[in-house]
């Protein structure tokens, strides 16, 4: 097989969310939530506006549908791994995507999230890059504190609980639970962070 194939762009601009895709990631997000009883609770939130980073841990698809939920009716750009873009650059792109190689030091994504954070809207972060199949934490990049001190701009994390049983990676059949939960917290704000240690 002598077929050349085309190289995924790495430098190409981040896209903002188009307007005229985001009341359709609403009607695939809000209904989807609330018909699953996912209780969404926020924490220091009151009169938080993008720009912001947002930090969320990783269980399964459906993270995006609460998330997309949580920060309504603000739009996001997503880091996603380049396999999510496979046979869906165009849709991905469009919806907020920035694409990310898996365990590589890369330059061209900070400049992308300074973008983002640039146009006003929400970077969002599942630092964590991976998927986890039994609702367990790991270990967090030492690279994340300068990443947010570098954005300068408030730091809120999304907690999920419940999604792994919900809708496992292993085994994409959702299942009924009685509720499932997120946590919206915000860390820091930009005032905050920049009195902050990276640490």
């Amino acid at each position: 097989m002598n077929k050349e194939f085309k190289r995924f762009d790495m430098k190409r601009s981040v896209m903002r969310q188009r307007q005229y895709l985001r009341p359709i990631t609403w009607l695939l997000s809000i209904p989807t939530v609330k018909s699953n009883h996912a209780k969404i609770t926020k924490i220091k939130c009151e009169g938080l506006k993008p720009p912001y980073v947002l930090l969320c841990n990783h269980n399964a698809f459906y993270d995006f549908k609460v998330a997309t939920t949580a920060i309504f009716p603000h739009r996001a750009n997503y880091v996603i791994a380049i396999d999510g873009f496979i046979g869906m650059e165009w849709l991905v792109r469009r919806v907020g995507g920035i694409c990310k190689r898996k365990f590589t030091s890369d330059i061209n994504l900070i400049k992308q999230l300074r973008r983002v954070i640039d146009n006003g809207d929400v970077a969002t972060i599942y630092p964590e890059a991976r998927y986890s199949l039994c609702g367990t934490q790991s270990e967090l990049p030492e690279s994340l504190g300068q990443l947010c001190k570098m954005l300068r701009v408030p730091v809120v994390t999304i907690n999920f609980s419940g999604h792994h049983i919900r809708n496992p990676f292993w085994n994409t059949r959702a299942r009924k639970l009685p509720y499932t939960e997120a946590k919206m917290t915000q860390l820091f704000t930009k005032e905050e962070l920049e009195g902050a240690t990276v640490d």
